[in-house]
């Protein structure tokens, strides 16, 4: 998942942006209003946090230019301001979230995990194909109970592709919501992805739709029928 932070207290920044990437995200920066509307409006992202104290523009009302112009991406206002009445603003501007500072890191993670599950659709934190199991809380990944040490970018791409199960996910929509803007978007890296992901896995879960990209079945299709497009 690729996540953006607009915060701009840069020390903040920091360690909101280290302690999601330590999460298994890919995150990218933003430190003024403006920097990240623009980076909100253009690029894809799975889920943004942001400060409503920001300089250049608001973060109210660069959340507001995000709805109006068709924006569904998840948002958590991270913000020192704890009336109720600029809660309700930041809610009444489209936020999904709100954490007021100071606040405990866990927390941020524990509403982001919450946030990416609603838009995904799942209830639990717990994702499940065939003998594959994720935790997303834990970033822990097993099959058949015995836990499989991955590396980031394999966690990341199989967290996306369960997120997303049932649906056939293209490589650049890999590419563009598991990888920050410093990535090689012209790489080939993804099929060597895919192909260490399924040998370290073991098991058949995921599946190509060729010259689509790849798809992960629902709990109840795992490990059934597969695709003829494989």
């Amino acid at each position: 998942m690729r996540l953006l932070v607009v915060e701009d207290d840069r020390d903040l920044n920091r360690q909101v942006a280290a302690a999601l990437e330590g999460a298994g995200y890919a995150v990218d920066r933003a430190f003024d209003g403006e920097e990240g509307w623009f980076l909100g409006d253009t690029e894809p992202y799975d889920a943004i946090v942001l400060d409503i104290g920001l300089p250049k523009r608001d973060g109210v009302a660069v959340l507001e230019s995000w709805r109006k112009a068709g924006r569904t991406t998840p948002v958590l206002i991270l913000t020192a301001r704890d009336r109720w009445s600029d809660k309700v603003q930041g809610f009444d501007a489209g936020a999904d979230d709100y954490v007021a500072k100071p606040f405990h890191m866990e927390e941020v993670l524990a509403r982001i995990r919450a946030l990416l599950r609603r838009a995904a659709g799942h209830a639990s934190s717990e994702l499940v194909a065939g003998p594959v199991r994720l935790d997303a809380r834990a970033g822990r990944v097993t099959v058949n109970g015995v836990a499989v040490k991955l590396t980031s970018h394999e966690y990341r791409l199989l967290s996306y592709l369960m997120h997303h199960a049932g649906r056939i996910v293209s490589r650049s929509e890999i590419v563009e919501h598991l990888y920050d803007q410093d990535f090689d978007r012209d790489s080939n890296t993804i099929e060597v992805f895919v192909g260490r992901l399924r040998k370290k896995l073991g098991v058949d879960v995921i599946q190509t739709a060729r010259g689509l990209g790849y798809v992960v079945e629902p709990e109840a299709e795992a490990g059934g029928k597969r695709r003829s497009a494989r």
